[in-house]
């Protein structure tokens, strides 16, 4: 099954477009942002927390979603969460 589209920044220009889809199939949200800077993305390297191993680890990045993204982000949210159920 294809990709969900749910949403783009609204405020998108030409070369960035932080995107939210969802995939039913393998029941996830899939995230498209912008990637952090090294001090950001070295932050959360170095975050223990709980449970969770420190650092990165290799096949997961560290990305950003604008704020104003956050009505897509709830509403793909709920449509995974309704698919799953």
């Amino acid at each position: 099954m294809p990709l969900v589209f749910a949403g783009i920044d609204p405020s998108t220009g030409d070369k960035q477009s932080p995107t939210v889809w969802t995939d039913l199939e393998h029941e996830e949200l899939v995230l498209q942002g912008g990637k952090p800077g090294p001090e950001l993305e070295a932050e959360c390297a170095a975050t223990e927390v709980p449970g969770h191993a420190v650092g990165i680890p290799e096949g997961e990045a560290v990305i950003r979603i604008p704020a104003r993204m956050l009505h897509i982000v709830r509403e793909a949210c709920d449509a995974l969460d309704a698919h799953v159920r």
